[in-house]
């Protein structure tokens, strides 16, 4: 079996206003937003409401994500996490399976 290369890969979504609505509350919850901060080791966090779909990884995308993501994954300010996979469930968000968010530090 061997490996298959992908050249481009089409990571845009849209996700309709509920279930945005219902997954930014999630997002901003302060008990999430402390647990954030204390897995980042910094006093406090603040959700960007930027999100990208992880893509494969590639010449072209060589962080597995958007290269217009790139600089916040090369920033000590930024932070960028996974979404839960139960708040895409409460959220009803199925498609796409993985959302990564953007965090900045706050001092």
């Amino acid at each position: 079996m061997g490996l298959k290369i992908v050249q481009n890969f089409g990571g845009s979504f849209t996700l309709n206003p509920e279930a945005k609505s219902v997954l930014f509350e999630l997002l901003n919850s302060p008990e999430f937003v402390q647990q954030v901060a204390r897995a980042a080791q910094c006093s406090q966090v603040e959700f960007t409401e930027l999100m990208f779909q992880p893509v494969p990884y590639s010449e072209q995308t060589p962080k597995g994500m958007p290269p217009e993501f790139e600089s916040y994954h090369e920033s000590d300010d930024y932070l960028i996490i996974n979404v839960p996979p139960n708040f895409m469930f409460k959220a009803k968000i199925f498609n796409p399976s993985r959302i990564c968010v953007v965090y900045r530090k706050l001092s």
